[in-house]
């Protein structure tokens, strides 16, 4: 295994994130009970580098905190983690996210994501030695498509896997498609991306079915609810959704982080869902987005592919 298939490089979001749980689901004009609370660093950005990070991987992030107080502090904690935070730009106001979850897991999400939080194209070309250096660069489709496309295009021109969370804007969402080796998308993602409702493993199917014939060779589809539907040219597989479930926020993160992870160390796609899949199962069980995959670290030298 060489040095450079344990390199990520992740474009995305960073911000602070407040987790806060209920003893009941909260209703508008209605006072709560706060049962927990955290202050975490944030975003699905910084989530999924600290992911990887944890499995053992070398990670620079790339985005955009505040130069206010709070993006000190989360570049700091990024630092903390032991993430590459050269990427990092300091403009704006800081990304915030409250993430209200209720007894039964169910959760309300609040975002307030300034347009300085998103990755520039200054941003994405200041990074590309790191991506010259990376095996595997991920890219959030919550950020600018024309960013993103420009930051896929250097991955291929230096031979890098690219790995793609969510669906682009639709009038790049084809190009990124194509150059993306591995896909992961959430149920309403899927959607914007096929044209259909992914309301059932056999619709999933359809899809993955679908955006394999797009260029990906890997593909993984969420069924809300259900599971995640995991495809390549060797065939499907669906994993059910395991875990006690405290709260679903940074579950779709910790799948996108166990599944790249486990394909850059040359896994089978279906082996990397099931890895996948015990990350997000392990995310769920714990308030906040933040991952704590530590314990998987070892099975990825420990296990065959």
């Amino acid at each position: 295994m060489s040095e450079r298939e344990d390199r990520f490089v992740v474009f995305g979001q960073i911000g602070q994130d407040l987790a806060m749980r209920l003893d009941r689901t909260p209703v508008i004009g209605s006072s709560f009970r706060v049962t927990d609370s955290r202050w975490l660093l944030g975003g699905k950005g910084a989530n999924q580098a600290v992911g990887l990070r944890q499995l053992g991987a070398q990670v620079a992030l790339v985005g955009a905190v505040g130069a206010d107080s709070i993006g000190g502090m989360l570049r700091d904690a990024a630092i903390d983690d032991g993430i590459d935070v050269c990427g990092v730009a300091r403009r704006g106001a800081s990304a915030v996210l409250v993430d209200v979850v209720d007894r039964s897991g169910e959760r309300l999400l609040l975002e307030h994501v300034p347009p300085s939080s998103l990755v520039t194209q200054h941003d994405a070309d200041a990074a590309e030695d790191h991506v010259r250096r990376a095996g595997t660069v991920c890219l959030q489709a919550q950020q600018p498509a024309r960013v993103l496309l420009h930051a896929a295009e250097a991955a291929r021109a230096h031979g890098a896997r690219v790995a793609l969370d969510g669906a682009p804007e639709p009038e790049l969402a084809e190009r990124l498609v194509a150059l993306a080796d591995t896909l992961r998308a959430d149920a309403t993602e899927a959607e914007a991306l096929v044209g259909f409702p992914i309301a059932d493993e056999h619709r999933a199917r359809a899809a993955c079915a679908d955006l394999l014939n797009r260029g990906p060779s890997v593909v993984a589809l969420e069924v809300p609810g259900q599971g995640d539907l995991i495809g390549s040219r060797s065939g499907m597989r669906f994993l059910p959704h395991g875990g006690d479930v405290v709260d679903r926020t940074g579950a779709g993160d910790a799948f996108f982080v166990g599944l790249v992870r486990a394909l850059a160390r040359s896994w089978s796609a279906q082996r990397a869902g099931d890895f996948a899949a015990a990350a997000a199962a392990s995310t769920v069980t714990r308030l906040g987005g933040r991952p704590s995959l530590s314990h998987l670290q070892p099975l990825l030298t420990s296990r065959a592919p």
